[in-house]
């Protein structure tokens, strides 16, 4: 299995574009798609990352080529798509 991709600094594409339903520490509701997650710092890195209190669903969403591509904008682009055509409505 290939080793995931790190992060692109100042992306944040995944706190960003994906909705997520289970409760986040200062986002009860949890936070919908297109919305910049809260834990978010201003560095773009999760505030929450390591720890027990950040989503699971957010643990298991891993960077990939093809998922990241060359940009942020890529990135950004992909999950849209992504949320999209999994979206219940």
């Amino acid at each position: 299995m290939p080793e995931p991709l790190p992060c692109r600094e100042r992306c944040a594409a995944c706190c960003i574009a994906p909705s997520i339903s289970s409760a986040i520490p200062g986002m009860p509701e949890g936070k919908p798609a297109g919305v910049r997650c809260i834990q978010l710092d201003e560095a773009d890195h999760c505030r929450l990352f390591g720890r027990p209190e950040r989503p699971a669903v957010c643990g298991g969403l891993e960077p990939s080529a093809e998922m990241c591509g060359a940009s942020r904008e890529h990135a950004l682009a992909w999950l849209n798509r992504l949320e999209t055509a999994t979206s219940p409505t």
